[in-house]
């Protein structure tokens, strides 16, 4: 069989993956977060130093889970002991589904084999945590609450993790799913009080001090998390945990995670047991970022979308035109989902700024635009879509960050010109 026959792009070569949730081959951006991770929260952890546990909130799509996936692999690769992603179902007992996890931490911990009576009790403990969840804040005869329980144990993994001289890492994803204020306030108390803890330590010379524990939190979801969680409400959550809310990344960024293909190529296994280098021309690298407005799902839907669209070594801007039309609903339905989560209000915010020219977007004419009497009435609206969703730039002018919102509003995107 010639070459030109061979298909170089199969299914299980394509380092594509749109909305698997897993840490994609292709990495784009996030920099910061990840530096963040490697410059100050594992090493201040790790040192005994305070530092906040991490919020990364965000739009679907832009890839929350991804990152701190990412991060978990890279902490794991040094030793770290890492949760798995804790997700949490909408409508399901975040008390159980942490406590589980970190029984598991406990068993890597060598807990379960310890002889002090003091530790059996707060396995036991934890274990009927993770069986019943909240349902025993309800009675009174087992024991403290259970996020005390929990509290405990996650000290006990901590001055595991110190003599071990390494980090705990704890991965809570879809945290905008805990609707239940007690639910939620005991959880978030619970990390807090453990990653605030701080034990005696005693040095060479017979000098005392204290540390905290080598515990690092992530939480992550959709923007609502922050007013749900919020200081307002009387919580220590602000002062405990530092919040992100992700923006689409940017296209150098995105340019320069083709670059691979564009120069050298992407090495993959071929039909006959071999290895080949699928490279992409400039041009259609260009087009994917130009298509996807930094948007991570849909950076990695058109990449897909293009490597299936052919079976030569060269993907051209044929092949990315021929995948983005078969994935234009997509696209689409993605855009729309974010829209229609907007409350009524921010979503008229939005549609009055894309409907006017970029150069008139100030509060005031928006406000207008909306059919107010001044821009002190839009003034909350347009904070809330700078600083909770972020989705605009309250500048001068206003502009849009999420770019995808823009180019649906404003273009004939997603149709390719």
């Amino acid at each position: 069989m010639s070459d030109k026959f061979i298909n170089m792009r199969t299914v299980t070569n394509n380092p594509f993956t749109p909305g698997a949730d897993t840490v994609p081959l292709i990495w784009a951006g996030r920099t910061e977060q990840i530096t963040d991770w490697e410059s100050i929260v594992r090493p201040r952890r790790n040192a005994g130093l305070p530092e906040r546990g991490r919020t990364i909130l965000g739009d679907a799509g832009l890839g929350k889970s991804s990152l701190v996936r990412r991060i978990s692999k890279m902490a794991e690769s040094r030793g770290d002991w890492v949760t798995p992603q804790i997700r949490i179902p909408s409508g399901a007992d975040s008390m159980k589904a942490v406590a589980t996890a970190v029984l598991s931490l406990a068993d890597r911990a060598g807990l379960p084999s310890s002889r002090e009576r003091r530790i059996k009790d707060i396995l036991d403990r934890v274990r009927t945590v993770s069986a019943q969840g909240m349902s025993l804040s309800w009675d009174r005869s087992v024991g403290p609450e259970p996020y005390t329980a929990l509290t405990d144990l996650l000290v006990e993994v901590g001055q595991a993790a110190v003599k071990n001289d390494c980090v705990v890492v704890i991965h809570i994803d879809e945290v905008q799913n805990i609707t239940n204020d007690s639910e939620r306030s005991q959880l978030l108390i619970s990390l807090g009080d453990a990653i605030s803890y701080e034990m005696p330590v005693q040095a060479p010379g017979n000098v005392a001090f204290t540390r905290v524990l080598p515990l690092a939190v992530y939480l992550t979801g959709l923007p609502d998390f922050a007013d749900m969680a919020g200081a307002r409400k009387g919580a220590t959550f602000a002062r405990r945990f530092a919040t992100t809310v992700l923006e689409p990344i940017g296209q150098d960024d995105l340019i320069m995670a083709l670059r691979p293909f564009v120069t050298q190529g992407w090495e993959v296994a071929d039909d006959r047991g071999g290895t080949t280098r699928i490279h992409m021309t400039a041009d259609a690298a260009d087009m994917i970022v130009d298509l996807c407005c930094g948007e991570p799902f849909l950076f990695q839907l058109a990449g897909e979308r293009a490597w299936y669209a052919g079976t030569e070594d060269v993907i051209t801007t044929d092949d990315v035109r021929e995948g983005w039309i078969n994935v234009r609903g997509e696209a689409v339905a993605h855009v729309e989902r974010i829209l229609e989560r907007l409350p009524d209000r921010e979503r008229q915010f939005i549609e009055a700024m894309a409907a006017l020219p970029p150069q008139d977007r100030t509060l005031n004419t928006i406000a207008g635009s909306m059919g107010l009497s001044c821009g002190s009435q839009a003034g909350p609206t347009a904070q809330r879509l700078d600083t909770v969703r972020g989705i605009i730039d309250r500048g001068r002018p206003y502009t849009f960050r999420h770019r995808a919102i823009e180019a649906y509003l404003t273009s004939s995107w997603p149709q390719i010109q």
